[in-house]
């Protein structure tokens, strides 16, 4: 058990060193527009691999303070967060951290549950997938819920002549997004995937009670 715990702080303080090359280095974000393609899904994505929902949930926590502390300029800066900041604090910080922390924490569930079926290195593969979907379109969903009647917002939405509507919106993030999810997708789940199958393959997975 000792040892169990011991490689399981070991996965975490990775991980977490990870994020911050990511974050405070151009290595783990590729600027697009107002947008761009990041990497720190892959560690979440690890984490949630090698240990579950605590360990996604943890990662992801951390990916959500190192995205708002981006709006102050820390690190990689952030245009939009900047402008999310100014005009809400806390909202700017609920879009920012919540969606990184829901992400972390369902694909540890997801790769947990789908291990039982169809074997930890294939569901490496799903789990990195899932890992940039359900980021990006947590995030997006906060941004138009929390700041989707400001004018910022509103003015992105005339950018790509959209209406605020359902329809409007979801037509709107496809746009917004665009090859910049797709990129993270495939990216994360090459990644994560052959990083999971891997640690399973040498048989390092699965660690107990993860």
């Amino acid at each position: 058990m000792s040892k169990t715990n011991t490689k399981k702080i070991v996965i975490l303080g990775l991980m977490t060193a990870l994020l911050l090359l990511f974050s405070f280095t151009p290595i783990g974000t590729i600027p697009v527009g107002p947008l761009s393609i990041t990497l720190n899904i892959i560690p979440i994505a690890i984490a949630a691999i090698a240990l579950g929902p605590t360990g996604g949930l943890v990662i992801g926590s951390v990916f959500g303070i190192l995205s708002f502390l981006q709006c102050f300029g820390i690190g990689i800066p952030s245009g939009m967060g900047a402008t999310l900041v100014s005009i809400n604090p806390l909202l700017a910080f609920i879009q920012r951290f919540v969606p990184r922390a829901m992400d972390g924490l369902l694909i540890g569930l997801i790769h947990k549950g789908l291990s039982k079926k169809i074997g930890g290195g294939k569901a490496s593969f799903i789990t990195g997938f899932c890992s940039a979907f359900f980021n990006t379109a947590f995030f997006m969903s906060a941004l138009v819920m929390l700041f989707g009647k400001t004018d910022y917002v509103q003015g992105l939405y005339e950018k790509f002549g959209k209406s605020y509507t359902l329809g409007g919106t979801l037509a709107f993030i496809c746009l917004f997004v665009g090859i910049n999810a797709v990129v993270e997708m495939i990216t994360s789940t090459i990644i994560s995937g052959g990083v999971g199958a891997a640690l399973y393959g040498a048989h390092i997975l699965p660690l107990e009670d993860n």
